[in-house]
């Protein structure tokens, strides 16, 4: 069984400037509760790659990517919806810039993985999760 990684800890890579690693990972991500509605996210455990590269200053440059799909009742016609979403997320980090420079992620070098994948997911949502794009 994969090991669940809800914070990663990137002092451990040892990257110098310009350096940069992918790694393959598995995060939770928690239910979302969409106009009262329950929609929980599957797999319980989603394979996430991670792309880090370190920056000139300190700092870092970060890609999440996933798919994932959110099973809850469609909210037109409340029968069983599954759709998939592809997530491709980018986060940068410089210590010292102003707050487009720093992720919220990020705290140190403690990157938050279950909160940006959450939130990555969330910002991937239609306004409507539908059973088939031409649910009546």
């Amino acid at each position: 069984m994969p090991v669940r990684t809800d914070s990663f800890d990137l002092r451990g890579l040892h990257l110098g400037s310009g350096a940069g690693r992918r790694l393959d990972l598995h995060v939770g991500i928690d239910p979302f509760v969409l106009g009262g509605e329950r929609y929980v996210v599957r797999p319980a455990l989603i394979p996430v790659k991670l792309d880090i590269s370190r920056t000139t200053g300190e700092g870092y440059a970060l890609r999440l990517g996933f798919d994932a799909a959110l099973s809850g009742p469609c909210m037109r016609c409340l029968e069983p919806a599954a759709p998939t979403f592809a997530v491709d997320s980018r986060e940068v980090s410089q210590p010292g810039g102003d707050a487009d420079l720093r992720s919220p992620y990020l705290d140190g070098e403690i990157l938050d993985l279950r909160a940006w994948a959450r939130d990555a997911l969330a910002l991937s949502l239609p306004t409507q999760v539908l059973c088939r794009p031409a649910c009546a």
